[in-house]
């Protein structure tokens, strides 16, 4: 067989497609093999350039891959749908990341592979948002089970507790649903315990973690959003600007321009969405303390830009700013400076 320069991989659960091409760019490999194969086939085989799709499972196998001696690189799934051949099979997908990898303009959207810390960090995260979840399904269904009996109290988690114990007072309600109402509690009540170890987990992670306690000095970014800026971008000099870094978030608007017209909408919500969400509720924070007349974190651009735009386009205009001071002191390792910010232009787009 010809030497092999290139390798697209398609995983997936049982079996993987492989699809390899030669220096002169001809597919030579086409190639299926079971997972427990893959990793054997490619010790047999020289060194070589091998894609695979940023997924669940390709950092671990990408980590493996490089101790054999390959490069390994990663490709976020929506750079390589356009090298995608008509039909859609697995086999097109390997030969499609293998055609992917090879063009300049996703070379620079790669994705970084993760080290098994990073991922834990990741994984901390992600359990929080899991139980967060699972927390307001919860009081949700039990306000309306609640209502179904007359009891009905104001938004809040803290007015959870009162109303269960009011419903377990009323001589009304049925002992069947006085019962499933205390099995709702027991689960309430577990779920507040296990999200206060997991928050003390990510505090201790915090405070572990240089980047992130620099990151935290930032007006609406604090420890969480810190936290979660640290374990999701573990290598920022992979953006060119701030605003790549903004972009790669959400935070720019869509362009709709043609013809010479400019057209600017919403913003685009690209990237994580939970970290895009945690910089918006941070920035609204600090809009709201400015609207009730406290000036601590009140900036000249701020305070100008909410006599004329809506509070909430104020706060993402603000959490867009964020991300590019954040962006900053990840790259330059330097401490926040509130002079810096204040000097920080934000071109029109950002508002």
């Amino acid at each position: 067989m010809e030497k092999i320069i290139r390798v697209g991989v398609d995983t997936s659960k049982n079996v993987f497609e492989l699809r390899g091409v030669n220096a002169a760019e001809q597919l030579v490999l086409r190639k299926r093999l079971r997972r427990s194969q893959v990793v054997a086939w490619f010790a047999g085989e020289p060194a070589m350039l091998v894609g695979l799709e940023a997924c669940a499972g390709s950092h671990h196998l990408a980590r493996t891959l490089n101790r054999l001696g390959h490069e390994v690189v990663l490709v976020p799934p929506q750079h390589v749908k356009p090298y995608v051949a008509r039909g859609k099979n697995d086999g097109a997908d390997a030969e499609a990341i293998c055609e992917a990898i090879s063009r300049p303009k996703v070379q620079k959207r790669f994705v970084p592979v993760k080290t098994p810390d990073q991922q834990a960090a990741q994984m901390l995260l992600h359990t929080r948002e899991q139980f967060i979840r699972r927390r307001t399904q919860l009081s949700n269904a039990i306000r309306g089970y609640a209502a179904e009996f007359g009891h009905v109290v104001p938004k809040g988690f803290s007015h959870l507790e009162p109303l269960l114990a009011r419903v377990e007072e009323d001589a009304e309600v049925p002992d069947l649903a006085r019962e499933l109402f205390a099995l709702h509690k027991s689960e309430y009540g577990y779920i507040q315990a296990q999200l206060r170890r997991i928050e003390a987990m990510l505090m201790t992670w915090h405070r572990g973690n240089e980047a992130s306690q620099r990151l935290a000095h930032i007006p609406a970014v604090g420890p969480i959003c810190a936290s979660m800026l640290a374990a999701k971008v573990p290598d920022a000099k992979r953006f060119k600007s701030g605003r790549d870094f903004a972009a790669w978030i959400g935070l720019t608007p869509k362009d709709h321009s043609t013809a010479g017209k400019q057209r600017m909408g919403g913003i685009t919500r690209a990237g994580d969405e939970a970290l895009r969400s945690a910089m918006v509720v941070g920035a609204m924070a600090i809009v709201q303390q400015i609207m009730r007349g406290n000036t601590r974190y009140a900036s000249p651009w701020l305070v100008a830009l909410l006599k004329r735009k809506l509070p909430k386009v104020a706060a993402v205009a603000l959490a867009n700013k964020n991300a590019r001071i954040a962006w900053k002191l990840m790259v330059s390792g330097e401490g926040y400076d509130a002079r810096k910010a204040a000097r920080l232009r934000i071109i029109k787009d950002a508002a």
